[in-house]
Protein backbone atom coordinates (compact mmCIF):
# COMPACT_ATOMS: atom_id res chain seq x y z
CA UNK A 1 0.00 0.00 0.00
CA UNK A 2 2.76 2.20 0.80
CA UNK A 3 4.97 1.63 -2.47
CA UNK A 4 1.50 2.25 -4.67
CA UNK A 5 0.26 5.67 -3.04
CA UNK A 6 3.62 7.00 -2.66
CA UNK A 7 3.32 5.84 -7.01
CA UNK A 8 0.51 8.64 -7.21
CA UNK A 9 2.19 10.96 -6.40
CA UNK A 10 5.39 10.81 -8.41
CA UNK A 11 3.72 12.65 -11.10
CA UNK A 12 2.78 15.54 -9.38
CA UNK A 13 6.27 15.52 -7.35
CA UNK A 14 7.62 15.86 -11.00
CA UNK A 15 5.40 18.69 -12.09
CA UNK A 16 6.94 20.26 -9.23
CA UNK A 17 10.25 20.17 -9.92
CA UNK A 18 9.73 21.64 -13.21
CA UNK A 19 8.33 24.18 -11.65
CA UNK A 20 12.14 24.74 -9.71
CA UNK A 21 13.94 28.01 -10.58
CA UNK A 22 16.96 27.52 -13.83
CA UNK A 23 19.89 27.14 -12.78
CA UNK A 24 22.47 30.41 -11.57
CA UNK A 25 24.13 32.51 -14.62
CA UNK A 26 27.87 32.22 -14.96
CA UNK A 27 28.09 35.22 -12.21
CA UNK A 28 27.16 34.20 -8.40
CA UNK A 29 26.87 36.91 -5.84
CA UNK A 30 27.92 36.07 -1.80
CA UNK A 31 24.84 38.30 -0.42
CA UNK A 32 24.25 38.91 3.33
CA UNK A 33 21.01 39.49 4.79
CA UNK A 34 20.18 43.06 6.21
CA UNK A 35 16.98 42.48 8.32
CA UNK A 36 15.85 45.14 11.09
CA UNK A 37 13.25 46.51 9.08
CA UNK A 38 11.72 50.10 10.08
CA UNK A 39 14.71 50.94 12.11
CA UNK A 40 15.64 54.71 12.60
CA UNK A 41 17.82 56.68 10.56
CA UNK A 42 20.74 58.28 11.54
CA UNK A 43 20.91 62.20 11.28
CA UNK A 44 23.77 64.05 9.30
CA UNK A 45 24.69 67.61 8.12
CA UNK A 46 23.97 66.38 5.07
CA UNK A 47 20.01 64.98 5.79
CA UNK A 48 19.49 60.94 8.21
CA UNK A 49 20.69 58.37 6.50
CA UNK A 50 20.09 54.30 6.84
CA UNK A 51 16.56 54.12 7.17
CA UNK A 52 14.98 50.59 5.32
CA UNK A 53 11.53 49.67 5.84
CA UNK A 54 12.14 46.06 4.12
CA UNK A 55 14.50 43.20 4.83
CA UNK A 56 16.82 42.56 1.90
CA UNK A 57 20.32 40.83 0.68
CA UNK A 58 23.42 43.39 0.08
CA UNK A 59 26.42 42.05 -1.92
CA UNK A 60 29.32 40.62 0.51
CA UNK A 61 31.88 42.12 -1.54
CA UNK A 62 32.47 44.79 -4.74
CA UNK A 63 31.60 43.75 -8.21
CA UNK A 64 34.85 42.18 -9.41
CA UNK A 65 37.00 42.59 -12.66
CA UNK A 66 35.80 38.85 -12.62
CA UNK A 67 32.57 39.61 -12.47
CA UNK A 68 32.03 42.62 -14.97
CA UNK A 69 34.56 40.58 -18.05
CA UNK A 70 31.44 37.66 -17.83
CA UNK A 71 28.90 40.25 -18.33
CA UNK A 72 30.90 42.31 -21.09
CA UNK A 73 31.28 39.08 -22.90
CA UNK A 74 28.11 38.49 -23.00
CA UNK A 75 26.59 41.88 -23.78
CA UNK A 76 29.23 43.87 -25.05
CA UNK A 77 30.31 42.17 -28.31
CA UNK A 78 29.01 45.19 -30.14
CA UNK A 79 29.49 47.46 -27.12
CA UNK A 80 26.61 50.39 -28.01
CA UNK A 81 26.51 51.85 -24.88
CA UNK A 82 30.57 51.80 -24.26
CA UNK A 83 30.50 49.95 -21.29
CA UNK A 84 33.94 48.84 -21.94
CA UNK A 85 36.42 51.51 -20.88
CA UNK A 86 39.83 51.38 -22.27
CA UNK A 87 41.23 52.93 -18.77
CA UNK A 88 39.97 49.26 -17.53
CA UNK A 89 43.30 48.43 -19.05
CA UNK A 90 45.75 50.40 -17.14
CA UNK A 91 48.42 48.34 -15.90
CA UNK A 92 48.60 50.39 -12.37
CA UNK A 93 44.80 49.90 -11.58
CA UNK A 94 43.06 48.36 -13.68
CA UNK A 95 42.32 44.80 -14.75
CA UNK A 96 40.42 44.06 -17.79
CA UNK A 97 41.54 43.98 -21.25
CA UNK A 98 39.83 43.95 -24.73
CA UNK A 99 40.62 42.23 -28.05
CA UNK A 100 38.86 41.91 -31.47
CA UNK A 101 37.02 45.06 -33.02
CA UNK A 102 33.14 46.14 -32.87
CA UNK A 103 30.63 43.08 -33.69
CA UNK A 104 33.45 40.21 -32.28
CA UNK A 105 34.80 42.15 -29.27
CA UNK A 106 36.20 39.59 -26.26
CA UNK A 107 36.95 40.53 -22.96
CA UNK A 108 39.64 39.41 -20.75
CA UNK A 109 41.24 39.70 -16.82
CA UNK A 110 44.22 40.74 -16.05
CA UNK A 111 45.99 37.58 -14.48
CA UNK A 112 45.74 38.21 -10.58
CA UNK A 113 43.18 41.20 -11.00
CA UNK A 114 40.29 38.74 -11.18
CA UNK A 115 39.04 39.77 -7.70
CA UNK A 116 39.73 43.52 -7.15
CA UNK A 117 37.35 45.35 -7.73
CA UNK A 118 35.87 46.67 -11.43
CA UNK A 119 36.62 50.94 -11.67
CA UNK A 120 35.97 53.02 -14.20
CA UNK A 121 32.83 52.66 -14.45
CA UNK A 122 29.61 55.25 -14.91
CA UNK A 123 26.83 54.94 -13.05
CA UNK A 124 25.00 53.85 -15.98
CA UNK A 125 27.52 50.74 -16.48
CA UNK A 126 26.61 50.30 -12.85
CA UNK A 127 22.73 49.93 -13.54
CA UNK A 128 23.38 48.11 -16.77
CA UNK A 129 25.02 45.61 -14.74
CA UNK A 130 22.53 45.05 -12.25
CA UNK A 131 20.04 44.78 -15.51
CA UNK A 132 21.69 42.04 -16.63
CA UNK A 133 21.75 40.12 -13.44
CA UNK A 134 17.71 41.04 -13.00
CA UNK A 135 17.40 39.59 -16.49
CA UNK A 136 19.02 35.96 -15.64
CA UNK A 137 22.54 36.78 -17.46
CA UNK A 138 21.45 36.90 -20.96
CA UNK A 139 23.55 36.68 -23.89
CA UNK A 140 22.87 39.32 -26.72
CA UNK A 141 22.52 42.92 -28.03
CA UNK A 142 22.21 45.58 -25.70
CA UNK A 143 18.66 45.90 -25.63
CA UNK A 144 15.47 45.74 -23.50
CA UNK A 145 16.29 41.97 -22.45
CA UNK A 146 19.67 42.60 -21.41
CA UNK A 147 20.83 46.21 -20.54
CA UNK A 148 18.32 48.48 -21.52
CA UNK A 149 15.33 47.33 -19.32
CA UNK A 150 14.17 44.85 -16.33
CA UNK A 151 15.25 46.71 -12.53
CA UNK A 152 15.99 50.19 -14.72
CA UNK A 153 14.28 51.24 -17.70
CA UNK A 154 17.10 53.47 -19.10
CA UNK A 155 16.50 55.97 -21.81
CA UNK A 156 18.27 58.61 -23.28
CA UNK A 157 16.17 61.14 -22.14
CA UNK A 158 16.34 59.78 -18.80
CA UNK A 159 20.17 59.49 -18.77
CA UNK A 160 20.00 63.28 -19.51
CA UNK A 161 17.42 64.67 -16.80
CA UNK A 162 19.23 62.25 -14.35
CA UNK A 163 15.77 60.97 -13.28
CA UNK A 164 16.33 57.23 -14.08
CA UNK A 165 15.14 55.10 -10.73
CA UNK A 166 14.61 51.56 -10.08
CA UNK A 167 11.44 49.66 -11.34
CA UNK A 168 8.73 48.27 -8.40
CA UNK A 169 9.22 44.85 -9.60
CA UNK A 170 13.11 45.35 -9.67
CA UNK A 171 14.85 41.97 -8.00
CA UNK A 172 18.65 43.03 -8.68
CA UNK A 173 19.34 46.24 -8.40
CA UNK A 174 22.09 48.61 -7.14
CA UNK A 175 22.26 49.77 -3.74
CA UNK A 176 19.93 52.82 -2.73
CA UNK A 177 21.82 54.77 -0.59
CA UNK A 178 19.65 53.99 3.06
CA UNK A 179 20.25 50.19 1.75
CA UNK A 180 24.23 51.02 1.52
CA UNK A 181 24.51 53.00 4.30
CA UNK A 182 22.60 50.48 6.90
CA UNK A 183 24.41 48.08 5.82
CA UNK A 184 27.81 49.93 6.33
CA UNK A 185 27.29 51.84 9.82
CA UNK A 186 23.80 50.11 11.56
CA UNK A 187 24.45 47.85 14.87
CA UNK A 188 21.30 45.89 14.90
CA UNK A 189 21.89 44.68 18.31
CA UNK A 190 21.92 47.93 19.76
CA UNK A 191 20.04 49.78 17.39
CA UNK A 192 22.26 52.09 16.75
CA UNK A 193 25.37 53.39 14.11
CA UNK A 194 28.59 53.22 13.75
CA UNK A 195 30.59 56.05 12.75
CA UNK A 196 33.13 53.87 10.84
CA UNK A 197 31.84 50.75 8.27
CA UNK A 198 34.03 48.38 10.24
CA UNK A 199 31.78 48.23 13.48
CA UNK A 200 34.03 50.93 15.00
CA UNK A 201 33.82 54.13 16.06
CA UNK A 202 37.28 54.74 16.56
CA UNK A 203 38.96 56.03 13.29
CA UNK A 204 40.03 53.43 10.65
CA UNK A 205 43.53 52.92 10.26
CA UNK A 206 44.50 52.49 6.76
CA UNK A 207 46.93 49.52 6.08
CA UNK A 208 47.86 46.66 4.06
CA UNK A 209 45.86 43.67 4.21
CA UNK A 210 45.73 42.46 7.30
CA UNK A 211 43.00 40.16 9.78
CA UNK A 212 43.59 43.03 12.39
CA UNK A 213 40.36 44.31 12.57
CA UNK A 214 39.23 48.59 11.51
CA UNK A 215 41.75 48.82 8.98
CA UNK A 216 41.47 49.31 5.29
CA UNK A 217 42.76 50.43 2.18
CA UNK A 218 43.11 54.09 1.97
CA UNK A 219 45.29 56.77 1.95
CA UNK A 220 47.51 55.48 -0.60
CA UNK A 221 49.23 52.63 2.07
CA UNK A 222 48.69 49.69 -0.67
CA UNK A 223 49.19 52.21 -3.89
CA UNK A 224 45.85 50.72 -5.31
CA UNK A 225 43.01 48.84 -5.29
CA UNK A 226 43.38 45.58 -3.44
CA UNK A 227 41.37 41.96 -4.08
CA UNK A 228 37.26 42.42 -2.21
CA UNK A 229 37.86 41.20 1.35
CA UNK A 230 41.40 41.12 2.01
CA UNK A 231 40.58 43.18 5.57
CA UNK A 232 38.77 40.06 7.17
CA UNK A 233 39.20 41.25 10.32
CA UNK A 234 37.18 44.63 9.10
CA UNK A 235 34.02 43.33 8.03
CA UNK A 236 30.26 45.77 9.06
CA UNK A 237 28.15 44.65 11.41
CA UNK A 238 26.05 42.63 8.96
CA UNK A 239 29.36 41.08 7.38
CA UNK A 240 30.27 43.25 4.18
CA UNK A 241 33.80 44.21 3.43
CA UNK A 242 35.35 47.25 2.00
CA UNK A 243 32.37 49.68 2.55
CA UNK A 244 35.16 51.68 3.79
CA UNK A 245 38.43 52.09 1.67
CA UNK A 246 39.04 50.19 -2.12
CA UNK A 247 36.69 52.02 -4.08
CA UNK A 248 33.99 54.64 -3.64
CA UNK A 249 30.42 53.06 -4.60
CA UNK A 250 27.89 54.33 -6.98
CA UNK A 251 24.62 54.56 -5.29
CA UNK A 252 21.08 55.51 -6.80
CA UNK A 253 20.30 58.90 -4.82
CA UNK A 254 20.59 61.87 -6.70
CA UNK A 255 22.25 65.16 -5.81
CA UNK A 256 20.98 67.12 -8.42
CA UNK A 257 22.91 66.50 -11.69
CA UNK A 258 24.99 64.01 -9.71
CA UNK A 259 24.80 60.61 -8.14
CA UNK A 260 25.95 59.77 -4.67
CA UNK A 261 29.20 57.58 -3.95
CA UNK A 262 30.19 56.71 -0.34
CA UNK A 263 32.86 54.71 1.13
CA UNK A 264 36.23 56.46 0.56
CA UNK A 265 39.24 54.61 -1.89
CA UNK A 266 42.65 53.88 -1.76
CA UNK A 267 44.20 57.02 -2.03
CA UNK A 268 41.48 59.28 0.60
CA UNK A 269 42.40 59.91 4.09
CA UNK A 270 40.63 57.69 6.39
CA UNK A 271 37.78 60.93 7.55
CA UNK A 272 36.24 59.92 3.82
CA UNK A 273 35.25 56.58 5.12
CA UNK A 274 33.59 57.53 7.65
CA UNK A 275 29.53 58.08 8.15
CA UNK A 276 29.81 61.65 7.95
CA UNK A 277 31.16 62.11 4.60
CA UNK A 278 29.30 62.02 1.17
CA UNK A 279 30.15 62.48 -2.00
CA UNK A 280 28.89 63.22 -5.44
CA UNK A 281 30.26 62.76 -9.22
CA UNK A 282 28.67 62.65 -12.57
CA UNK A 283 26.87 59.88 -13.35
CA UNK A 284 27.75 59.42 -16.95
CA UNK A 285 31.63 59.75 -16.11
CA UNK A 286 33.81 57.38 -15.86
CA UNK A 287 37.14 59.06 -15.93
CA UNK A 288 37.06 62.06 -13.29
CA UNK A 289 38.17 59.98 -9.91
CA UNK A 290 37.62 56.62 -12.38
CA UNK A 291 39.99 54.27 -10.99
CA UNK A 292 38.47 54.89 -7.46
CA UNK A 293 35.13 54.58 -7.96
CA UNK A 294 32.98 50.81 -8.30
CA UNK A 295 29.80 49.50 -6.95
CA UNK A 296 27.84 46.72 -4.99
CA UNK A 297 24.24 45.69 -5.56
CA UNK A 298 21.66 44.33 -3.47
CA UNK A 299 18.59 42.14 -3.71
CA UNK A 300 14.88 41.11 -2.57
CA UNK A 301 15.21 38.18 0.39
CA UNK A 302 14.09 35.02 -1.89
CA UNK A 303 10.51 33.82 -1.26
CA UNK A 304 10.22 30.44 -1.23
CA UNK A 305 9.78 29.04 -4.80
CA UNK A 306 6.31 27.63 -6.14
CA UNK A 307 7.19 24.76 -6.30
CA UNK A 308 9.14 24.36 -3.32
CA UNK A 309 5.65 25.32 -1.74
CA UNK A 310 3.56 22.59 -3.75
CA UNK A 311 6.28 20.14 -3.01
CA UNK A 312 5.72 20.57 1.01
CA UNK A 313 2.20 20.87 0.69
CA UNK A 314 1.71 17.31 -1.39
CA UNK A 315 4.23 15.43 0.94
CA UNK A 316 2.04 16.64 4.00
CA UNK A 317 -1.27 15.45 2.41
CA UNK A 318 0.89 12.14 1.41
CA UNK A 319 1.59 11.78 4.91
CA UNK A 320 -1.46 12.58 5.97
CA UNK A 321 -3.70 9.57 3.98
CA UNK A 322 -0.97 7.68 5.20
CA UNK A 323 -2.05 8.41 9.35
CA UNK A 324 -5.84 8.22 8.09
CA UNK A 325 -5.50 4.77 5.86
CA UNK A 326 -3.28 3.46 9.18
CA UNK A 327 -6.58 4.72 11.69
CA UNK A 328 -9.11 2.91 9.26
Amino acid sequence: MRDRACSRWLPLLAMTLSLAPPASGLVTIDWVSVGDPGNDCDPQVQGCFGAVAHDYQIAKYETTNAQYAEFLNAVAATDTNGLYNTEMASILVGGITRSGSQGTYSYEVMAGRESMPVNYVSFYDALRFANWLHNGQPVGAQDGSTTEGGAYTITAAGITANTIARNADASIFLTSENEWYKAAYFDAVAASYFDYPAGSDAFTRCAAPTATPNRANCEDVVGSVTAVGSYTGSASPFGTYDQGGNVMEWMEAISGSTRVVRGGDYEVLRDSLSASVRHVNNPTGRYSEGANVGFRVATVIPEPGTGLLVMTGLLALASWQRGARRID
